[in-house]
């Protein structure tokens, strides 16, 4: 059992930056990969990104590519998204989620076991 707890989010211009944290509880975070998502009003759960269970492996969606970085702390059983050059189209709440492979290309929300609560962003332009 893995229960997340993620943070982070907040209100910022356009062109700023915001770091999201997903504080997991559970002895076996290790053995999960983490992954990020995003859902819109209005709109379907998307992927944003995904990090495996050594962080050495690295995946994200084409439209934060370059932008968002994903990383882990597995002594801290942390996971983070570092969101730079936020554009308007970021809005939405993002949740953090933990899941065994194998997964998909990208991966699909129904591949999670776990979620976090999710955590607002907002971009005003």
């Amino acid at each position: 059992q893995v229960q997340l707890v993620g943070s982070g989010g907040g209100l910022v211009q356009a062109g700023g930056s915001l770091r999201l944290s997903c504080a997991a509880s559970g002895h076996t975070f290790g053995r999960y990969a983490m992954g990020w998502f995003r859902q819109a009003p209005g709109k379907e759960r998307e992927f944003v990104a995904l990090v495996n269970w050594t962080g050495n492996y690295k995946y994200y969606a084409d439209s934060v590519k370059g932008r968002f970085t994903v990383s882990r702390d597995n002594a801290k059983s942390t996971v983070y998204l570092q969101m730079n050059s936020l554009t308007s189209e970021d809005t939405a709440v993002y949740y953090c989620a933990a899941a065994k492979p194998p997964y998909s290309n990208p991966p699909l929300p129904k591949e999670f076991d776990y979620w976090g609560q999710g955590t607002q962003v907002t971009v005003s332009s």
